[in-house]
């Protein structure tokens, strides 16, 4: 088992980035206009509209990975089924996959994560189709540090990163956890700030918000609990086997703002 295994956050650090009214790019082929700055708002800012049907009826995932670094297909099939199970979307969820070259890079500034979504990035909201962009990294996040290591970063509404170089150095071991579920907690754990949890952008239903680690659950056995650095606290998450859950009153918090 490696030792940093021990002392690794599961949990990610979330960034409340917000950009100008209006900020538009054109499509060379279509010339058709679009306002990404939608798509670039507050991390929650858009849990309404991924949970119900109000002003979007459908929804895309555009999941990109650097070369070598492609997400399980256990793991891709989990988030599928985790985002079918929480929002109403009755024109579906449509979920493509990508691969985008190498940058060379072996850790990355969040600045260094947008720069490569500006770049590669392609669905936004249009219409009543809303967009949600997935970057799956070759790298380690700048924010590391000796006693803790970031697997994920919900930084904008419809966007977060996954340090997936990271988890490939804590998982499928001797003593260390499948790969597979690994990946889909952080992604599904991620996804859940972007829905609005805890208390991001989906009120509280009831008094669960975790006052040491703010917009986490504070019930242990919750997707949404902030793990301890310890390899007890991560321990308990995933020794089961099994993806982490969302709790009632998670769930509570979702379905009270649109969603299942």
């Amino acid at each position: 088992m490696k030792n940093i295994f021990v002392k690794v956050v599961l949990v990610c650090s979330i960034f409340f980035s917000c950009s100008s009214e209006t900020e538009n790019i054109t499509d060379n082929e279509t010339g058709e206009i679009t306002n990404v700055a939608l798509n670039r708002q507050a991390t929650g800012a858009s849990a309404n509209d991924l949970l119900s049907s109000d002003s979007f009826n459908k929804l895309i995932v555009e999941m990109a990975y650097l070369e070598g670094f492609e997400p399980t297909t256990t793991a891709i099939n989990n988030f599928k089924s985790f985002i079918e199970n929480r929002i109403n979307k009755p024109e579906g969820v449509t979920f493509i996959t990508k691969e985008i070259p190498t940058t060379g890079k072996t850790e990355y500034t969040l600045d260094e994560v947008v720069d490569l979504e500006k770049e590669y990035r392609i669905q936004y909201n249009s219409g009543a189709t809303i967009a949600v962009w997935v970057l799956f990294i070759d790298g380690k996040s700048s924010n590391d540090t000796s006693s803790g290591s970031i697997l994920g970063s919900a930084y904008w509404n419809t966007s977060f990163v996954i340090y997936e170089e990271t988890i490939h150095g804590l998982s499928d071991g001797t003593f260390e956890p499948d790969r597979s579920l690994l990946e889909s907690s952080v992604i599904n754990h991620e996804f859940g700030h972007i829905l609005g949890l805890t208390n991001l952008g989906s009120d509280l239903q009831s008094d669960h918000e975790d006052e040491e680690h703010p917009k986490h659950c504070n019930e242990e056995d919750c997707l949404m609990y902030w793990a301890a650095e310890s390899s007890q606290g991560i321990g308990n998450m995933l020794s089961g086997g099994s993806v982490p859950t969302l709790d009632a009153q998670c769930l509570a918090d979702l379905k009270a703002n649109g969603g299942k």
